[in-house]
C-alpha cells in the first residue's frame, strides 16, 4: 500500500508537469504491474497467515496429545512394571511349586529305594546274626584261651621275679634291683656293680650276678630279655676307635653283659643288646650321687606272647 501511496503521488506529480506522453504510459504501466504483483503477493500473505494459524491450531493439538500421550505412557509403564513384578512373583511360585513337585517325587524314589536297602540288610543282618551266634561258642573258646595265657603269663612273671630275687639276694639295693610294672621285669645293675668307669670289660662280682641271674632265665621259657646299656651326660675319656661317645660305650657294655649270659647258659635269640646312651636317666645329672644312677644296665624280661597273638590274630580272621 505504501508502494502504491508513493507511486500515485509520483504519478499526480508528474502530472503536474508536462511530460512526453509515451513516458506516462510506460509509468502506467509500471503502477498497474506493480498493483498486480501486490494483489499476488496479499494473496501469499494470506496464504501464509492461514497456513500460520493451521500451524499452530496443529501445534496446541500435537502438544495436547503429546501431554495425553505423555501420561498414558507413564500409567502404561506403571502398570507393565507392576504386571512384571506380579509375573516374577507367581512365576517364583511356579518354579517352586515345580521344585516341590519334583523334590517330593526324588523323595518318594528314594524312601522306596532306602526301604529295598534296609530290607536288604535286615536280611544281611539276619544272616550275619546267625553266623555271630553260630561263632560265639568260638569266640567265647578264644577269649577263655586267651584269659589262660595271660593269667599263665602273669603267674609266670611273677614266679620269675620272686626267683629272681631269691638268686640275687646277695646283692644290696645300691647295686641291683628287680621290680615288676607293666606285665615286665626290670632288672636293674649299677655300674658300680658290672665296670669300672669307661671301661666295657665286666667285674668279677659283677660277672657273678649275672651268673646267678642267667641260672634263673636258662630254665624259664618263653621269654625274651633286652639288656639295655645306660649312662650320665659325663663324655667318656680315652676315646678309641670303636667307642667315639656315650652311645658306643651303652651299646658295648650291653653287648658285653649279653656274652655272658649267652656263656651262662641263656639262648641267644631271646637276647637283644641295646645302647640308650645318656637320654633316658632316671634322675637329672646335677650331682655325683644321681648320675651313679643314670650309670646303669636295665635287663627287661618280657613274657612270649607269640600264642597270645596268634589266637588273636585268628580272632579276626
Amino acid at each position: 500500500m505504501r508502494l502504491l501511496l508513493i507511486f500515485t503521488t509520483l504519478i499526480i506529480v508528474t502530472a503536474s508537469c508536462v511530460v512526453p506522453k509515451k513516458q506516462f504510459d510506460e509509468l502506467l504501466a509500471e503502477k498497474v504491474k506493480m498493483e498486480a504483483d501486490m494483489l499476488d503477493m496479499q494473496t501469499d500473505i494470506d496464504k501464509l497467515t492461514s497456513r500460520k494459524d493451521s500451524l499452530e491450531v496443529a501445534l496446541e493439538t500435537t502438544s495436547a496429545n503429546k501431554e495425553a500421550t505423555e501420561k498414558e505412557l507413564k500409567k502404561t509403564s506403571t502398570d507393565l512394571a507392576n504386571l512384571q513384578a506380579e509375573h516374577d512373583k507367581l512365576q517364583t511360585y511356579y518354579n517352586n511349586a515345580l521344585n516341590n513337585s519334583g523334590k517330593m517325587t526324588r523323595d518318594m524314589k528314594e524312601q522306596h529305594e532306602q526301604l529295598l536297602a534296609l530290607q536288604e540288610t535286615l536280611d544281611g543282618a539276619t544272616y550275619n546274626n546267625k553266623q555271630l551266634e553260630d561263632s560265639l561258642i568260638l569266640r567265647e573258646a578264644k577269649v577263655a584261651e586267651l584269659e589262660r595265657i595271660v593269667n599263665e603269663s602273669q603267674h609266670a612273671i611273677r614266679e620269675l621275679k620272686g626267683n629272681l630275687s631269691a638268686a640275687l639276694l646277695d646283692f644290696g639295693k645300691s647295686d641291683l634291683t628287680i621290680e615288676q610294672r607293666n606285665g615286665k621285669i626290670y632288672v636293674s645293675l649299677s655300674e658300680k656293680l658290672l665296670f669300672k668307669s669307661s671301661s666295657i670289660q665286666v667285674d668279677p662280682k659283677g660277672v657273678k650276678a649275672l651268673q646267678q641271674l642267667a641260672g634263673v632265665l636258662e630254665t624259664t621259657p618263653d621269654i625274651h630279655i633286652l639288656i639295655e646299656g645306660h649312662t650320665d651326660n659325663v663324655p667318656i675319656s680315652g676315646k678309641s676307635k670303636y667307642m667315639q661317645d656315650n652311645w658306643d660305650l651303652s651299646v658295648l657294655r650291653a653287648t658285653s653283659i649279653v656274652k655272658i649270659l649267652v656263656a651262662a647258659g641263656v639262648k641267644p635269640n631271646a637276647l637283644t643288646p641295646a645302647g640308650r646312651g645318656q637320654n633316658l636317666p632316671v634322675a637329672s645329672n646335677d650331682t655325683p650321687e644321681h648320675k651313679a644312677l643314670n650309670r646303669r644296665i636295665e635287663i627287661i624280661i618280657t613274657p612270649d606272647l607269640d600264642k597270645l597273638f596268634a589266637i588273636l590274630e585268628q580272632s579276626n580272621e
